[in-house]
């Protein structure tokens, strides 16, 4: 979680140090550990490091290397070992990841990127080819954003600082807005149109005033894995969970590790305790951290978690949401770069106490279980598969066992099975879950394809089976969901995106996760001697619709007032009069809407409305008028 920036005068002024200095006061939150810069005349970086392993420690960035070239990264390297090896350096226990990393770009350029497994972004800068070079990972987990113009350009890992310290009034990006409001905005997309972040997988050129986005990572299906029998791939789902956990608790800090009750974060506690009870790491402890609201209720995670807690032997940190007068802020009390709203002072200040009191810097999120598990596996993804083969025997044995257990008409399943070979345009109009709600603009709908969005917003290629299409949807949709995450005071880390376990979960028979009357199959065999059978079993999952409603009503003489003449009604999102009928539904607990967009879109609302105060963006929105550079995406 280490901060880089840096600036480039493509006119060839000299770096103004105050400008770096004012940033550097920006990021001092997020890189406490010290305050690096450097400048090269018309170009200057600016490290500020957060440590969290002893090899970081060791670290001095930037980093020059080769003729010349200079390196800044924050990230994680897993696969030190192996690339040590394919590099042939000398192997040193205290060998940094920058080292590594700078040795393999020196030895394979661009094309090393590829090579690098683990949570990474990083700064390239060649002054003899004068290009700059920002790459991030495979799935967006580090952020790298960028903003020019035709005399500068700067990047920078926190969103924030670019916004405050560009100087001009920037453009909503209404593009990124109908992502935010159906799901999440693409990953390379910020809520200004004149800034934008690495798309994942992927490194951005900057190289004579142009920039050029160049992907170096993208899903290809590998070979189907095919064992004799279930307990092969129980065998390898297992020895690759625990090297993704292995892999995140490199650290000499006590790492915190979210725990809810769910089956992601239990087993990510349950299997890290294995690990360090018999191999011995230098991780100095594990802690758990648990939210949740004991008046919800849909909500039953308090019975779950302290399952594991009793496996554990101790308690964790507890934050009882109830306790609140919120589970978060409708206004922004501070500035936020996002809209995503922040919680109230009170339980942000208890839980960074509690965080800060316990000396953590690294957490362990749950965040992809549900996905790269299977728990949203469809039988129809896995029966489409099986035409797509003219497999039409195991097909129609399927067609009858599915039929039966889901209490459907066969015909049924069997023409919505043959739906997934439609162009996604046309599944949009005939799926009822794709269409977006009533109280949406019907214009801005139809102009960003909002109905496409929710179904993954991908085009299909032909070539594939419906389930490689499906990985592609969902491994794009965590992309997504990762490039718009709060920050936070630690590290976080995200096992479930490993790369050498997705690599293998997308490899294997669809069957391995889906079954008649049991979801997520791999993962609950797998763990069936680590998890409490309560937990491993558990079929319900939390609900917090209480706390919506609720915050409504606290708050319903402001929400009323401020919905009179919404911004997010002015901009042509929402079709003010049908959302204000929604907003009293709400109030009144009708929970047929759609609350998580419903909410997105009341956050946006709050969040325009301080972007407007603050006079950082045009309102009501123009053109820029500042000449820019060309940030469009050309192909690699």
């Amino acid at each position: 979680m280490s901060v880089q920036a840096g600036v480039w005068c493509l006119d060839g002024r000299p770096v103004d140090t105050e400008f770096l200095d004012r940033m550097s006061a920006i990021l001092a939150e997020r890189g406490p550990d010290g305050n690096q810069r450097e400048v090269h005349g018309s170009i200057g970086f600016l490290y500020r490091p957060f440590h969290t392993t002893p090899e970081s420690r060791l670290e001095s960035q930037p980093h020059t290397f080769g003729h010349g070239k200079l390196m800044m990264w924050d990230g994680r390297l897993d696969n030190r070992g192996q690339l040590i090896s394919e590099l042939g350096l000398l192997m040193r226990a205290d060998r940094t990841d920058l080292e590594i990393v700078a040795a393999a770009f020196e030895k394979w350029g661009t094309r090393s990127f590829k090579k690098l497994i683990g949570d990474w972004a990083l700064t390239v800068w060649d002054p003899a080819e004068k290009s700059v070079f920002l790459a991030r990972d495979y799935s967006a987990v580090r952020n790298l954003y960028y903003y020019g113009t035709r005399e500068s350009v700067m990047w920078c890992t926190e969103l924030s600082a670019i916004v405050l310290l560009s100087g001009i009034q920037f453009t909503v990006d209404d593009e990124y807005i109908a992502g935010f409001l159906i799901a999440h905005p693409d990953a390379d997309l910020t809520p200004y149109r004149e800034v934008r972040a690495v798309p994942p997988g992927s490194y951005v050129k900057i190289h004579q005033g142009r920039v050029t986005a160049h992907p170096y990572w993208k899903f290809e299906p590998q070979k189907l894995i095919k064992y004799k029998s279930d307990a092969d791939y129980e065998h390898h789902y297992l020895y690759l969970f625990q090297q993704a956990i292995r892999r995140r608790l490199r650290s000499d800090c006590p790492i915190l590790a979210e725990l809810s009750g769910g089956l992601d974060s239990s087993s990510i506690v349950c299997v890290a305790d294995g690990i360090l009870q018999k191999e011995g790491l230098r991780t100095p402890r594990l802690d758990t951290f648990s939210y949740y609201d004991i008046n919800e209720p849909a909500g039953d995670d308090f019975f779950y978690l302290t399952k594991i807690e009793e496996k554990r032997g101790r308690k964790g940190l507890h934050l009882d949401t109830s306790k609140f007068d919120a589970p978060y802020c409708l206004e922004y009390p501070r500035f936020a770069p996002i809209p995503l709203p922040d919680r109230p002072d009170d339980m942000k200040t208890a839980q960074e106490q509690m965080f800060r009191e316990g000396g953590y810097r690294v957490g362990l999120s749950g965040t992809g279980g549900d996905e790269i598990n299977g728990m949203a596996s469809d039988p129809r993804v896995m029966m489409g598969d099986l035409i797509a083969q003219f497999r039409l025997g195991e097909f129609a044995k399927q067609l009858k066992a599915w039929s039966l257990y889901m209490k459907r008409p066969w015909i049924h399943l069997f023409l919505q099975t043959c739906r997934l070979f439609f162009p996604i345009s046309l599944q949009s109009k005939m799926t009822k879950h794709a269409r977006p709600e009533p109280w949406f603009d019907p214009k801005f709908v139809r102009q960003y394809r909002m109905a496409e969005r929710k179904l993954g917003g991908i085009q299909k290629r032909w070539f594939r089976l419906p389930s490689m299409q499906d990985w592609d949807i969902t491994l794009a949709t965590l992309a997504r969901q990762m490039g718009e995450h709060r920050p936070s005071i630690l590290e976080m880390t995200y096992p479930y995106l490993d790369r050498d376990l997705v690599d293998f979960l997308t490899s294997v028979p669809q069957d391995q996760f889906l079954r008649p009357g049991e979801r997520r199959s791999l993962m609950r065999r797998a763990l069936a001697n680590i998890l409490p059978s309560e937990v491993r079993l558990r079929k319900t999952k939390a609900g917090a619709a209480r706390c919506h409603i609720v915050l409504i009503e606290k708050n319903w003489n402001m929400l009323q007032n401020v919905f009179a003449s919404p911004m997010i009604g002015r901009r042509g999102y929402v079709n003010p009069a049908k959302y204000r009928k929604a907003l009293e539904e709400m109030k009144s607990g009708n929970m047929s809407i759609d609350f998580v967009d419903f909410m997105r879109a009341m956050t946006l609302e709050f969040w325009l409305r301080d972007m407007a105060r603050s006079e950082l963006v045009t309102s009501p929105p123009l053109e820029a008028t500042e000449p820019k550079m060309n940030l469009a995406h050309s192909p690699a």
